[in-house]
C-alpha cells in the first residue's frame, strides 16, 4: 500500500501489450461448450466461447449477471458441478488440452499451473482452520514439505500485503478484515507459482478503497511474477484500469472482444456501447439527465431469443438479427471482433463515451449543476442533530455493561424537500446504523431525530406513528424486504391499509403505485420470485411509497443490481423525485452512483461527519483527505484517466469499539502524522467541523492538502 503518490511504485506498470505477439497463447479457449439439464429445459450457458490468454496478458472478462462469465471460468478449471457439464470445445494451456486429462492430472494443473480466486472469500477459507495452515494445505497438496510449506506460507502472506505476517498466520479467516482475507486467498492462489490467475469478481464485495488495494496488488504481482491475469468483472472502470485485452459476454456468448483501447475506446457492438453509456461516472456531465439506460432485462439462459440474444433490448436490431445467431468477426481495427450485422457491414454503433473530450482528461473536471440548490433557510423534512448509537451497550448480568460503542458519533445532517444528500463512506462507518435510528430501528443514544421540525426522538406513540408516515426505507436486499408468501397485491395492501384505504380505493392506488414504478398493474397477484432483481426493488419503491412519504432512506438500493438494471432503477429516483418532491437521504459506497443523483454530499468516517457540501463542491475539489482518497480510488472507464494521481489508504477502518486518538482517521491519513510525524496534533485534538469556504464543512486540520 501506497501513500498519495503519482503511480505508486509497488503498483507495477499499467498493463501494455509487446509489439511483438508471442507464438502461442499460454491459454487458448476454443469453442467453449458448457450445459445444464434442469427439469425447465436445456440451459446452454455457455454457448461457444473462444478467446486467448497470453503470457503477461490481463484479459477482462465483462457481462451482466448470467451472461455466462463464472461458468466459462469453472468450465475451464473444470469445476462445474451438476448437472451442469462441458459438452464441447476445448481448453488448451501451454499447449495441452484440460478437457481431455484425467482428473487426477487435472489436480496437479488446478491449483498448480492455473489458479482460481474466488468472489467471496468468507465462503472460500474455512472458518476453523488457521490462515496459515490453509495454504500449508495447498502446498503440501502439490508435493511440498510440510515445514518448507509453512516458510513459503510466510513469504506469501509478505508478497500479498499482510502486516506481521509471523502473527497473523496463526490467526482464524474471522480475524481477518474483507479486504484482508481477499489478500490470503489470493495468496493460496499463488502458492504453486501458477502461470495463470484466473479471478472472479475478485474486488466485488469490497470497499472503494480495499477495491484499489486489491488491483493494485494483482498488477503488481504481473509485474513481478510475470503472471497472466483473467478478470472477470461487471466494472468497465476495473477494465479500464487492470486490463490488456476485454472479452465482452452476453447470453452465454462473447459478442465483442479486442484490446481494452479498442473495445472502450471504440465498441463495436451495441450492448458494449450500452453498458459503457448507462454507467453513472465520478467526473460525469450528466447529472440531473436521465441515464441511457438499456431497456428490459438480461436473456434467462433457459430461454435465449432464436437469434441474437441481445436483439430484444437493441436500439439496431432488425430483421435478420431476430432470425440468426452473428458470428464473432472481425471489424474495424486488427484484432477487434464482433458479433454484430451491423458493424460486419462497417455502419458505426455510435459513441459511447467521450473520452478524447480535452475535460474528460483533465484531472478536475468541472461539473454543471442541473438542479437548482434548495433554499438553505427552508425548513429540512428530516434532520438529525448530534446523533449517537451506541450499539455496545447490552447488558450482562444485574450490575454490569459493556463498555459503549458509538457506530454513530455527534452525527448532524438534514434533507430538504426534492433534494437528495448523498451519503458515502467505507463498510462500518456507521451509514447503515445511522439511517436504521432515523427510523427507529435502532436506539438513539443521545442526540435528536426531527421530521417537519418536529422533534420525533422518542419513537413512541405518535412520534413512531409521524416517522412511519414521512420516511420511508428502501433496503438494499429486495428479495429479503419481500415476505416471498404474500402477492405484491398483499404487501402493497398492508401499506395502503395503515393509510386507512380500503376496497375500491386501496385497489385503485395499488393498480397506480404499479405503473408509477414502471410496472404493470396485472403483475400485482404475483409473487415476489416471479420477478427479476430490478423488478422487485421497484416493488419495494412502490411499497414505500404507499405511505405518501416525504422522505426515502434509500440504502444501497442498487449496489446489487446489474449496470443497466441500475441505470433504470436511478431514473426512476430521479422521475419520481421531480413528480412528487420527494426528499432522498441515498447510502451508497458507489461514488459514481451518488455522484449522479445527489445535489448535496455527506462523506462519513468512523461514526463521524468529516466533509459535507454541494456534490460539484466535493467531488470537484475535495477538502478532506479521506474524501480525496475514496474519489482518486474509484475506478473510471476511461484510459485517459490511467495516469491521474491515486491515493490508496493503508491498512483498512479502524474498530469503532476502539477508535483512534484525536483525528480518528490519523491511522491512515496520507497527510497526517504517518508522512508527517511533527503533526501531532492530529494525534491530540479532535478536528472541529468549519467551513470550507464553498458553502459545505470539513473536520481536518490540514483540510484541502491533497485535493
Amino acid at each position: 500500500m501506497t501513500d498519495a503518490t503519482t503511480r505508486p511504485a509497488d503498483a507495477g506498470p499499467h498493463p501494455t501489450r509487446s509489439n511483438t505477439e508471442p507464438s502461442a497463447p499460454l491459454l487458448r479457449v476454443s469453442d467453449l461448450r458448457t450445459e445444464f439439464r434442469t427439469r425447465h429445459g436445456l440451459v446452454r450457458a455457455v454457448n461457444g466461447v473462444s478467446f486467448d490468454v497470453h503470457p503477461g496478458d490481463v484479459l477482462g472478462i465483462v457481462g451482466e449477471s448470467g451472461s455466462g462469465k463464472s461458468v466459462t471460468a469453472r468450465s475451464i478449471m473444470r469445476m462445474v458441478r451438476p448437472p451442469g457439464k462441458v459438452v464441447g470445445g476445448s481448453v488448451e494451456f501451454a499447449g495441452e488440452d484440460l478437457l481431455s486429462l484425467p482428473e487426477r492430472e487435472m489436480r496437479r494443473r488446478r491449483g498448480g499451473a492455473v489458479a482460481l480466486v474466488f468472489q467471496d472469500p468468507q465462503a472460500v477459507l474455512n472458518p476453523v482452520m488457521r490462515i496459515g495452515d490453509q495454504i500449508v494445505e495447498a502446498l503440501t497438496l502439490h508435493g511440498t514439505d510440510k515445514r518448507a510449506a509453512r516458510r513459503r506460507a510466510l513469504d506469501l502472506l509478505d508478497q500479498v500485503g499482510i502486516p506481521d505476517a509471523a502473527t497473523r498466520i496463526d490467526h482464524y479467516p474471522h480475524q481477518f478484515s474483507g479486504g484482508m482475507r481477499q489478500r490470503v486467498v489470493i495468496a493460496i492462489a499463488l502458492a504453486n507459482d501458477p502461470a495463470l490467475l484466473i479471478a472472479d469478481e475478485p474486488t466485488t464485495a469490497l470497499d472503494v478503497t480495499i477495491q484499489a488495494q486489491i488491483l493494485r496488488l494483482l498488477l503488481r504481482l504481473r509485474a513481478e511474477l510475470g503472471l497472466a491475469i483473467a478478470i472477470i468483472t461487471h466494472d468497465m472502470g476495473v477494465v479500464a484500469e487492470m486490463c490488456t485485452r476485454v472479452a465482452v459476454m452476453y447470453g452465454g456468448r462473447v459478442v465483442e472482444q479486442g484490446t481494452v483501447e479498442q473495445v472502450l475506446g471504440t465498441p463495436r457492438h451495441p450492448y458494449t456501447a450500452a453498458l459503457l453509456a448507462a454507467m453513472p461516472r465520478i467526473d460525469d456531465d450528466r447529472v440531473g439527465e436521465p441515464l441511457p439506460a438499456i431497456p428490459g432485462s438480461p436473456p434467462d439462459p433457459a430461454a435465449l431469443p432464436a437469434g441474437c440474444a441481445f436483439a430484444p433490448r437493441c436500439r439496431y436490431a432488425e430483421d435478420a438479427c431476430r432470425e440468426q445467431i452473428p458470428e464473432l468477426l472481425g471489424v474495424g481495427e486488427e484484432g477487434q471482433l464482433s458479433a454484430c450485422f451491423v458493424a460486419h457491414r462497417g455502419d458505426g454503433i455510435g459513441p459511447a463515451t467521450d473520452d478524447d473530450a480535452p475535460e474528460r482528461a483533465a484531472a478536475t473536471v468541472t461539473v454543471t449543476e442541473v438542479r437548482a440548490p434548495r433554499p438553505a433557510d427552508s425548513v429540512p423534512v428530516l434532520e438529525v442533530r448530534d446523533l449517537r448509537v451506541d450499539v455496545g451497550s447490552r447488558r450482562r448480568g444485574v450490575f454490569r455493561r459493556d463498555a459503549p460503542v458509538f457506530a454513530v458519533d455527534s452525527v448532524s445532517l438534514a434533507v430538504r424537500a426534492g433534494e437528495t444528500l448523498g451519503l458515502v463512506g467505507e463498510s462500518g462507518c456507521g451509514k447503515s446504523t445511522l439511517s436504521r435510528a432515523v427510523v427507529g430501528i435502532t436506539p438513539v443514544a443521545g442526540g435528536s431525530v426531527l421530521v417537519d421540525g418536529q422533534d420525533v426522538t422518542a419513537m413512541a406513540g405518535d412520534d413512531l406513528g409521524r416517522v412511519r408516515s414521512s420516511v420511508q426505507y428502501v433496503f438494499q436486499d429486495p428479495y429479503a424486504s419481500l415476505n416471498p408468501r404474500r402477492t405484491i397485491r398483499q404487501s402493497l395492501a398492508e401499506a395502503l391499509s395503515l393509510r386507512g384505504l380500503r376496497g375500491s380505493a386501496l385497489e385503485r392506488e395499488a393498480r397506480s403505485l404499479m405503473t408509477r414504478v414502471g410496472l404493470r398493474a396485472d403483475h400485482l397477484d404475483r409473487y415476489p420470485q416471479a420477478f427479476s432483481g430490478g423488478q422487485r426493488q421497484r416493488i419495494g419503491i412502490a411499497r414505500a411509497l404507499a405511505r405518501e412519504p416525504k422522505v426515502l432512506i434509500l440504502d444501497e438500493p442498487v449496489s446489487a443490481l446489474d449496470m443497466s438494471i441500475q441505470a433504470q432503477i436511478i431514473n426512476l429516483l430521479e422521475e419520481l423525485q421531480d413528480e412528487l418532491d420527494l426528499g432522498y437521504l441515498f447510502i451508497a459506497h458507489d461514488l459514481s452512483v451518488v455522484r449522479h443523483l445527489s445535489d448535496r454530499v455527506a462523506v462519513m468516517y468512523l461514526g463521524r461527519i468529516v466533509e459535507t457540501g454541494s456534490a460539484a463542491s466535493v467531488y470537484g475539489n475535495p477538502r478532506h483527505p479521506y474524501t480525496a482518497a475514496l474519489l482518486s480510488s474509484s475506478p473510471v472507464p476511461s484510459l485517459a484517466e490511467r495516469e491521474r494521481e491515486r491515493v490508496v489508504l493503508r491498512g483498512d477502518l479502524p474498530s469503532p469499539a476502539d477508535p483512534p486518538s484525536g483525528c480518528r482517521f490519523r491511522t491512515r491519513c496520507p497527510v497526517g502524522p504517518l508522512t508527517r510525524p511533527e503533526r501531532t496534533v492530529c494525534v491530540e485534538v479532535a478536528p472541529e467541523p468549519r467551513s470550507d469556504g464553498a458553502g459545505g464543512q470539513v473536520a481536518c486540520h490540514f483540510a484541502g492538502e491533497l485535493s
